[in-house]
């Protein structure tokens, strides 16, 4: 499968398409993909979903799509690494970083559109608009201030549309999702993520929530655990200049020791050696 590489910490694509020219493919980089007019079937991860104008498409590095255009289409993509937002690193416990870590390490695209009120997309095409103004001149000593101040807020509202559309869809009695979302948005702490833990925090005697989860996704509820960290260590690896010793201290381990025996237990790789060979 072809993969498309951004050789910019960041960019907007504006275009308007009859057919889709480009065959399903990846990234190595994230997209906000913006439905200004148009409709047709948008392909994600297997997944097929209906957009219309006013949409909003969310995808990881791991992602992969195509669109099947019915209705002349006009897109607008912000394609974006991690590197534009390395100045806040050092804030790894700020109110920010915990939305954008939600945001972009949590699953949307079995989902759909991320945003489904008319104001909500409002808001969002406000600010893509202004986004797109200020591009047209980033050349500018001040338009890295202004891009990041336009991609917080449109970033939170995209959080909070997603993390309130799973609460609405997590209600229903005997779902694995809640405990699903719960593990994504507590990846980062292994102390609230034990069998014990879990238990009390779903009501759930410690025994049957394993029996119970594998029941629902076919795998144990440790093995999904893991899988998911080291999905998301993978793109720190790829995507960010974060040190080996920061990676293992973000996602709880022990010591970096630890953290390279797992990761190698579960890729057949170290992370360094992971790391190089996406270089070469």
């Amino acid at each position: 499968m072809k993969r498309y590489i951004l050789h910019t910490p960041f960019n907007i694509y504006h275009f308007e398409a009859e057919t889709w020219m480009h065959s399903v493919h990846k990234h190595t980089y994230f997209e906000i993909i913006f439905i200004l007019k148009g409709k047709g079937v948008h392909n994600i991860n297997g997944n097929t979903f209906r957009y219309q104008e006013g949409d909003v498409f969310l995808l990881g590095p791991e992602d992969f799509h195509d669109f099947e255009i019915e209705v002349l289409t006009e897109f607008c993509f912000i394609r974006f690494n991690e590197l534009f937002n390395k100045n806040h690193r050092a804030e790894k416990d700020s109110p920010w970083q915990q939305i954008r870590q939600a945001l972009l390490y949590t699953s949307s695209q079995s989902r759909g559109s991320i945003v489904e009120e008319k104001l909500e997309k409002q808001k969002l095409h406000s600010l893509l608009t202004i986004l797109e103004g200020e591009y047209e001149n980033h050349q500018s000593p001040y338009f890295e201030i202004v891009r990041d101040s336009l991609m917080q807020s449109m970033m939170v509202i995209l959080a909070r549309n997603l993390l309130g559309q799973t609460r609405t869809k997590v209600v229903l009695k005997d779902s694995v999702e809640p405990i699903l979302l719960y593990v994504r948005q507590h990846i980062y702490n292994p102390a609230e993520l034990t069998m014990e833990h879990l238990a009390e925090v779903f009501n759930y005697a410690p025994a049957y929530i394993s029996i119970f989860f594998k029941k629902q996704t076919g795998e144990s509820l440790k093995q999904y655990i893991v899988k998911h960290k080291i999905k998301l260590i993978e793109a720190r690896l790829l995507y960010s200049q974060l040190s080996l010793s920061e990676i293992a201290d973000e996602f709880g381990y022990t010591d970096e020791s630890h953290f390279c025996k797992q990761f190698r237990k579960y890729t057949g790789s170290t992370p360094t050696e992971f790391r190089r060979l996406d270089v070469a």
